[in-house]
């Protein structure tokens, strides 16, 4: 496991205040410990974090105090610009067993991608794990190579796992297939369900319904170019 270190201080500014300092605010926690508010420095943080995930170890050293094992326990970002804004330190136990998300890494090739032009479809990308903080995977590899046809899946049980690690996820949980190209017929109809769904839509947002064909959109009848208008008395 890759060690991660980080230097924060004790917070004593604003949440905003600290933002516009170039810092995120944050917060430790843990079982026996006295929640704490710090800071990040925030470009130092970023880089970590891009590497680190929630599923490594981070020795986090607050000031001049002697460093202690965490986990980002949770983050939040600005909805608009993604930017991280706070987070949550879990302070671990290292003799206790701590749950985990791990993510799943997905290597190798699938002949049913690169010789039947399939799609790779991967609804699970992470799986619970229950272990010491010391044999908390960063990553789960699973090797799509063996997915040679359409009817061919991995599930979590599937799942190389390494020793002293329990997957808490359901194992028959597929999290990987190689999905069969669409007929044209297929497509069509896909088509299809597009435009009428962008027709709901727009008839959702107007409060209107589209103009019948041969009709204006305020109801009168559309006159063709070669017709003449009806004479009136």
């Amino acid at each position: 496991m890759t060690e991660f270190k980080l230097k924060a201080e004790a917070r004593i500014e604003k949440a905003k205040i600290l933002r516009q300092m170039g810092q995120v605010p944050a917060i430790v926690y843990g079982k026996g410990f006295d929640n704490m508010a710090i800071s990040l420095e925030k470009i130092a943080f970023n880089h970590l974090f891009r590497e680190a995930g929630t599923s490594n170890l981070i020795e986090l050293a607050i000031d001049e105090e002697k460093p202690f094992k965490t986990l980002v326990h949770d983050l939040q970002k600005n909805p608009i610009t993604e930017e991280i804004i706070h987070v949550d330190f879990f302070k671990v136990n290292m003799k206790e067993k701590i749950h985990a998300e791990v993510p799943l890494s997905f290597i190798g090739e699938s002949t049913a991608v690169i010789n039947l032009d399939g799609s790779l479809i991967t609804p699970v990308d992470t799986i619970e794990v229950e272990c010491l903080p010391a044999d908390l995977p960063s990553e789960i590899e699973v090797d799509i190579s063996i997915l040679d046809d359409f009817e061919k899946n991995i599930k979590i049980s599937d799942l190389k796992i390494p020793e002293g690690v329990e997957v808490l996820s359901e194992p028959e949980e597929v999290v990987v297939f190689v999905q069969e190209p669409r007929s044209e017929e297929e497509l069509a109809e896909l088509d299809v369900a597009v435009e009428e769904n962008v027709e709901a839509v727009e008839v959702e947002h107007t409060g209107e319904e589209a103009p019948a064909e041969g009709e204006t959109a305020d109801g009168d009848i559309e006159k063709k170019p070669d017709e003449k208008p009806e004479k009136t008395e």
